[in-house]
């Protein structure tokens, strides 16, 4: 093999589909590579040919300028794929598997990986803890929107699916395990979601419904769901979630509405640090989201936040904002004993236990974020659709695996 192609971002507000590198057992020097990580053997490693990877609104933070990532980034962290080739330090998984591949890169050598802490793994990332395909600041491992991509730890990251023919099948449920699935989850469960909980979710998009496809399968008594967007909100009441409009303004009225009282045991932050403030003409205001939700969770609940937030965001509106400093009523969240679970969710915590729940048909987490095959030809056109609102999750299809679909 000697050809690759790539989806690669090339400054703000564009992507285009490139021709670049096949995969080596070797990290080489590139857009957003460490210099300590260049030359770094991987023959732990794996070589995918991709089965599926996904579009994600974390991307869409990076393609809109909203952060420092360097132009021809191949971008993707949304992986799934079929082993080509292994490394010779790989023992157990074998060519012709066909993997979920977690978006956080974890070594399953230090403490935290040890204590399933794998979204900040201490070894492969020079610059901070936590590993991640195609991220600003994430190590310089290359992006997986690819045809080919290489996995490091391959018998350790990868999760293989038990029969080929039904992964293949369920896929557009299961390439959601690389991210947004368990990624919704650990919001939800972050929040102290169980049975007969009420539950507040910031955010529409993908990471949203994923969050609120995951509290009911917690559990939930009743799932609210606030966004701006109608096409959004639409796509959560098609499963059974209970919507507020945002451009009315704060959630609290509307909850009560809703619940007879302006309160809800859980919330989750699936927006991040592009928030808006409430009302029909809300400016940016990326504290919004986290001072709502410390306003309308009872006394001794919880927050997850599995909605980004960054060190470095060029076009943040003030320097403190840049910094990724914003102004949190934190005063609030003390005087309510409130709990907070920030950061990368570790997918591996989670992945074997949704991916079970897909294959035994327990849930249908492709129907409720609304995903759409396209080709990796049509990347620009899905990334220009998302940003613009679409109430879909597009997921790129490089080697034809998904034409069924």
């Amino acid at each position: 093999m000697s050809g690759n192609r790539a989806v690669a971002y090339e400054g703000t507000g564009k992507v285009s589909v490139i021709d670049t590198e096949y995969p080596t057992f070797e990290l080489k020097d590139g857009p957003g590579v460490d210099p300590r990580n260049v030359g770094r053997k991987v023959p732990h490693g794996a070589i995918l040919k991709t089965v599926a990877t996904n579009i994600c609104g974390s991307d869409q933070h990076m393609v809109r300028g909203r952060t420092t990532a360097p132009k021809d980034l191949i971008l993707g962290h949304e992986i799934t794929g079929e082993v080509v080739e292994v490394g010779p330090g790989v023992e157990f998984i074998k060519v012709g598997d066909i993997c979920s591949v977690p978006f956080n890169i974890s070594c399953g050598r230090c403490r935290n990986c040890k204590e399933r802490k794998t979204g900040i793994c201490l070894n492969v990332n020079p610059v901070q803890p936590g590993g991640a395909y195609g991220y600003v600041d994430m190590g310089g491992w290359v992006g997986g929107q690819a045809e080919y991509v290489l996995v490091p730890y391959a018998d350790w990251n990868l999760l293989k699916f038990p029969d080929r023919d039904q992964a293949l099948e369920k896929m557009m449920d299961l390439t959601m395990l690389s991210d947004i699935f368990p990624t919704g989850y650990h919001g939800a469960v972050s929040a102290g979601v169980g049975a007969g909980s009420t539950v507040y979710i910031a955010g529409a998009g993908p990471v949203g419904l994923a969050a609120a496809t995951s509290a009911l399968l917690l559990g939930a008594a009743a799932v609210i769901v606030g966004d701006m967007n109608e096409g959004r909100l639409a796509q959560a009441r098609s499963f059974g979630c209970e919507t507020i409009d945002l451009t009315k303004g704060d959630p609290k009225d509307q909850i009560e509405q809703i619940l007879g009282v302006p309160e809800v045991d859980c919330g989750v932050d699936a927006v991040g640090f592009e928030a808006k403030g409430h009302g029909k003409d809300g400016h940016e205001a990326p504290a919004t989201v986290l001072n709502s939700l410390m306003e309308i969770t009872t006394a001794g609940g919880a927050l997850g936040i599995p909605g980004l937030y960054v060190t470095g965001d060029p076009g943040a509106e003030d320097k403190a904002a840049q910094k990724g400093s914003l102004s949190l009523s934190l005063g609030t969240g003390w005087a309510k004993s409130l709990s907070f679970v920030t950061g990368q969710c570790p997918v591996m915590k989670y992945n074997r236990g949704l991916m079970m729940a897909i294959l035994h048909d327990k849930v249908h987490i492709a129907d409720n974020v609304n995903a759409k095959a396209i080709g990796l030809e049509d990347a620009p056109r899905g990334y220009a659709e998302f940003d613009a609102g679409a109430a879909t999750k597009y997921v790129l299809n490089p080697n034809g695996y998904l034409d069924a679909a």
